[in-house]
């Protein structure tokens, strides 16, 4: 078996994996979303533009899902830390996300046009709401969440939903809701022709230019702010995880020092700016897979600075750093975390394997020809 330390890493980067996964594969959903009551000038269009993400979206939201069961198998305190204290931010995801299936499959049961229009705007709830949520949540994670455990390690929690609306966490929510817009906009104009594709190309060239300049701002507030933490003892990679064995404190820039100490982390802030501005001025001309795949690597891109960001902390503790879970102290037994590596082995391969296959054999664009050919089968 690996070294416990060793497969505490791999676990993180595991977890990492799952949630780019979640956010390339479920953030073109969400985007287009977004976009359906603005994009979609006529209701076949409107169909069009549901049709192109109908087939595949219960299978891209298989990645949330497994990025949840990681953190409940892998990061047990994590678990249990992040889904009490952001509870009502979790409810307020799962009810928008609730409304995504509801909409796609009674939208078009009914020909009036209130009722199509509702939907539409359900659909967008169900778009906006996640995409800001996810953001805000990781901009409170970068400020650090107030809470501590106690002597009997029960978590106590100092915060709620409106503590986590504050304006730093509120501009990431803004990064996460142009970079889904101009991700699901890029997927858009690959996926349909005429005016629709060229709406989708503008939106994407604006999105883009927005999702650069409000991450490039986000990143200049967390240079000149005060947040970051240090571990600074008791933390041993290969020890028994225990949350309070450590030493920590606040430490201004410290979420900065993990790129001076591996020049290599750097390129993902790079490309989380630089990608999107090469999808503005590359989709110009008529959005290609390459271009989808651009504006991919700048969504895993973001994601990944703020993995880079934290390490090795998880869920920072602003009111008690000693009580902020990382990849040393918050992981399940070194067997656990060893037999469910095989899994993984085994299993994300097929789950790539068929996705891959789906995208395949669902390639091309959605046509307004096909909707009204096939109105009964499709959305």
């Amino acid at each position: 078996m690996l070294e416990f330390a060793t497969l505490k890493v791999i676990w993180w980067l595991l977890l990492g994996t799952l949630l780019i996964g979640f956010a390339i594969m479920d953030g073109f959903d969400l985007g287009v979303g977004m976009l359906l009551p603005f994009l979609g000038r006529s209701d076949t269009e409107r169909r069009v533009i549901i049709n192109t993400v109908g087939p595949v979206w219960e299978g891209n939201q298989v990645w949330l899902i497994l990025g949840g069961g990681a953190i409940f198998a892998a990061w047990p305190a994590l678990y249990a830390a992040s889904f009490s204290g952001f509870y009502l931010a979790m409810l307020l995801v799962l009810a928008a996300l609730i409304l995504r299936p509801v909409g796609f499959k009674f939208r078009s049961k009914m020909p009036g046009q209130r009722w199509r229009s509702s939907w539409d705007w359900a659909l967008f709830v169900a778009g906006a709401v996640p995409a800001l949520v996810f953001g805000v949540a990781m901009g409170n994670l970068l400020e650090g969440v107030p809470f501590r455990y106690d002597a009997d390690l029960r978590a106590v929690y100092g915060f709620g939903l409106f503590h986590l609306l504050n304006p730093f966490a509120l501009l990431c929510g803004a990064v996460s809701v142009a970079m889904l817009v101009a991700h699901g906009a890029v997927y858009l104009s690959m996926k349909t022709t005429g005016e629709l594709a060229d709406r989708a190309r503008r939106v994407s060239r604006t999105a883009g230019l927005v999702w650069a300049v409000l991450f490039a701002a986000a990143g200049v507030w967390l240079w000149r702010s005060d947040y970051g933490l240090v571990v600074t003892g008791g933390a041993l990679p290969s020890g028994t995880p225990n949350m309070l064995a450590k030493t920590a404190m606040h430490l201004p820039g410290a979420w900065l020092t993990n790129y001076a100490r591996y020049p290599l982390a750097t390129l993902l802030p790079t490309l989380g700016i630089g990608a999107p501005l090469l999808v503005a001025a590359l989709v110009r001309n008529k959005a290609r897979l390459s271009v989808f795949v651009l504006s991919s690597v700048g969504v895993a891109s973001v994601v990944g600075t703020m993995g880079a960001s934290l390490f090795p902390f998880l869920l920072p503790s602003s009111s008690d750093p000693r009580s902020s879970l990382t990849v040393w102290d918050a992981s399940s037994s070194q067997r656990t975390l060893g037999i469910m590596l095989l899994a993984v082995v085994v299993l994300l391969p097929i789950v790539i394997a068929y996705t891959s296959w789906v995208y395949h054999v669902l390639r091309g664009p959605v046509t307004a020809e096909y909707v009204d050919a096939n109105r009964e089968t499709s959305y």
